[in-house]
């Protein structure tokens, strides 16, 4: 059993992208293999946007790369019918900054819950039920109240252009979280007597993230 603490989690913003990248294509494999000319290293984060569904909007980390393909870790795409191959052509874009976003006071989750859809049968004397969807998910952030803070206007330039950004958080035992998610800002800071002054920097996400 690993009990972790969140203490000393540090959160980056993506503060810039290389343009977008055709892939020709995205093997059915654990990794997915994408083929595309690139320049990549491994360790680099890219944007993907293809038509597999499960994959695209996703932010992955790039591995074995070559000077005409590279892995999508953290993906297993070996099902031919979730991830047909004839669909996987796309693009990516790889991140080429992160600003940190400091002063976090504390954060909480919402959405991600698991719908189903609830049937019976004249027959049966009770009701089952499978899994259909799950609801919207998007992590909240209440941040010092601090507009001279890069990562502050990093935040607040993203609630402007309301363009997805890259979220990475890395934990302290090493691993790291990687969304894709649309930022808002709340500007109008907390006034609590004797509490720090804080805003609300919400993150609506666009993709279930990965761990590495």
């Amino acid at each position: 059993m690993t009990i972790s603490l969140p203490n000393g989690a540090t959160i980056a913003i993506a503060s810039g992208y290389a343009p977008a990248v055709p892939i020709t294509s995205i093997t059915n494999a654990k990794p997915g293999v994408a083929s595309a000319k690139n320049t990549l290293v491994a360790g680099d984060y890219v944007e993907i946007a293809c038509g597999w569904s499960r994959v695209n909007d996703k932010v992955v980390r790039v591995g074995a790369p070559s000077a005409t393909a590279f892995n999508l870790d953290g993906i297993d795409s070996t099902s031919a019918v979730m991830y047909p191959f004839s669909s996987s052509a796309g693009a990516f874009r790889k991140i080429l900054g992160w600003t940190q976003l400091s002063q976090i006071l504390s954060s909480a989750s919402s959405g991600g819950e698991q719908q189903f859809k609830e049937y019976q049968f004249l027959e049966d004397n009770a009701q089952k039920r499978i899994p259909t969807s799950k609801t919207a998910a998007g992590l909240t952030f209440s941040v010092a109240d601090d507009p001279l803070q890069a990562g502050y206007i990093l935040a607040a330039a993203a609630a402007d252009d309301r363009l997805p950004r890259a979220v990475r958080i890395s934990l302290p035992s090493g691993s790291v979280l990687i969304y894709n998610a649309f930022i808002s800002l709340n500007t109008t800071p907390s006034l609590t007597v004797n509490e720090i002054m804080a805003c609300e920097i919400t993150l609506s996400l666009l993709a279930e993230p990965l761990r590495y």
